[in-house]
């Protein structure tokens, strides 16, 4: 782990390994920072919505980005008590991540989007694969205490709040940003009514899994200061 400086004079923790990427990630954040303008979040979900603006060039982000009042103090317990298992929607989530830091607090990523089983039940029972992966996760006994990326299936996300709702399952933190036209802005809306569970979403039709996993590296990052004030 290698570290940048903010304009803010604090250190983050990056992954860059030359001078020259620290120097361009060092860049990027100050040139957000000074274009950005004013924004309402703290400086620990500022550094969040910073990187997700990082990975889509897209300001409108600061604003649109939403979090439960207990979605960061949550997510950072979760990561450093370690050994929790990360659960997406669609594998391009986990291709996205850095394998290193998932390692450093012991996460487990699964997906089942693909999986044999999940297509036929899916097919039976005349639903979504994406509502199926989560009702596998769920018979696996692997949602209770999880972060959950959902970036691409709103059914995904609708399920997921059905066995919150119905199910009392539990999960840790549920990173919601499902892109696109047809019950994306729904599902997102629904999960800001959400109370027992922290969540941390984009409202409206923007989102996808590239900023599910900004937010995952942004975590992960604040994680690996520890000791050190978010504020």
């Amino acid at each position: 782990m290698n570290r940048v400086t903010n304009m803010s004079g604090k250190q983050s923790v990056t992954e860059q390994d030359t001078s020259t990427g620290r120097a361009i990630e060092h860049d990027s954040f100050a040139i957000i920072d000074r274009e950005a303008g004013p924004h309402a979040y703290d400086p620990a979900q500022w550094s969040i919505v910073r990187r997700m603006i990082h990975a889509s060039a897209d300001f409108e982000l600061n604003g649109l980005t939403a979090f439960h009042p207990e979605a960061v103090p949550a997510g950072l317990a979760a990561l450093r008590q370690g050994g929790r298992p990360l659960v997406a929607d669609v594998g391009m989530i986990l291709a996205g991540l850095s394998c290193a830091r998932l390692a450093r607090f012991g996460l487990t990523p699964y997906q089942f989007i693909a999986d044999a089983d999940v297509i036929a039940q899916a097919q039976a029972q005349g639903t979504t694969r994406a509502v199926q992966a989560m009702r596998k996760a769920l018979g696996l006994g692997l949602l209770d205490g999880a972060i959950i990326g959902v970036g691409n299936a709103p059914t995904a996300l609708l399920e997921v709040l059905r066995l919150i709702a119905t199910e009392g399952v539990r999960p840790a933190l549920v990173i919601g940003m499902p892109v696109g036209f047809v019950s994306a802005a729904e599902s997102k809306g629904l999960l800001v009514e959400v109370s027992p569970v922290p969540w941390i979403t984009v409202q409206g039709r923007k989102g996808g899994s590239t900023l599910v996993v900004a937010a995952i590296h942004a975590l992960l990052a604040l994680a690996a200061e520890t000791g050190e004030p978010l504020s």
